[in-house]
């Protein structure tokens, strides 16, 4: 399906969404919300994981049991905001590999320059994860994606916690066969290119550095 976009319902992520927007929250009250918020939108993004099915025996009997098939999963964070989702993720699915994309928005342009890549040679093959706590503009993700699909990434879905409609625009102008996951769809950005009402700027939050 193209130009997909999943807001992610759930009460519990709805919750802890709402708790990270809170201003007077701490840098590690914001980190552990983060971690706790991350493998409930992974839940969502892998409902459609392909399964095989192998034998195993059971203490009672021999059974063909359901298990993932192909390549295990690849989580992409755009550094640096990404990186508070991926650890939670991998206790979720701790086979998983991790690639990395550093990328900086301009603050004039506000368009996105990459400074760092670092892929498993074997990411074809993958269903790739890209991940980033805010999707404001899209220029970023966009860039993310163009890079990844230059390595041979054919499978890529984004995960977000916070959205603007503009940048949904964006990724799904560029690359419109890329899923979006949210937790939320806020109304706009201001004309620093930050999503109002959103949650600040992720990074700084979950680094203390604001």
């Amino acid at each position: 399906m193209s130009n997909e976009t999943v807001v992610v319902s759930h009460p519990l992520v709805q919750h802890k969404l709402s708790l990270m927007r809170d201003k007077e929250l701490s840098t590690a009250q914001f980190r552990r919300l983060l971690a706790e918020i991350g493998p409930l939108m992974l839940y969502e993004a892998t409902r459609d994981l392909a399964l095989t099915t192998r034998e195993i025996e059971t203490p009672l009997a021999r059974m063909q049991a359901p298990v993932l098939a192909g390549k295990k999963l690849c989580f992409v964070p755009i550094l640096r905001a990404g990186l508070g989702l991926v650890d939670s993720m991998l206790d979720l699915v701790p086979s998983a590999r991790v690639g990395h994309i550093g990328l900086y928005r301009d603050p004039v342009t506000l368009a996105a320059v990459e400074y760092y890549l670092k892929l498993p040679d074997d990411i074809a093959a993958r269903q790739v994860i890209l991940l980033d706590p805010m999707l404001a503009t899209g220029h970023s993700a966009v860039a993310a994606i163009a890079r990844l699909k230059q390595r041979g990434a054919t499978a890529i879905k984004f995960i977000c916690l916070v959205a603007a409609p503009p940048g949904i625009a964006t990724i799904h102008e560029a690359h419109p066969e890329v899923p979006i996951y949210a937790a939320a769809v806020d109304a706009e950005l201001n004309d620093h290119g930050y999503i109002v009402p959103g949650l600040g700027d992720a990074g700084d939050r979950l680094f203390g550095t604001k």
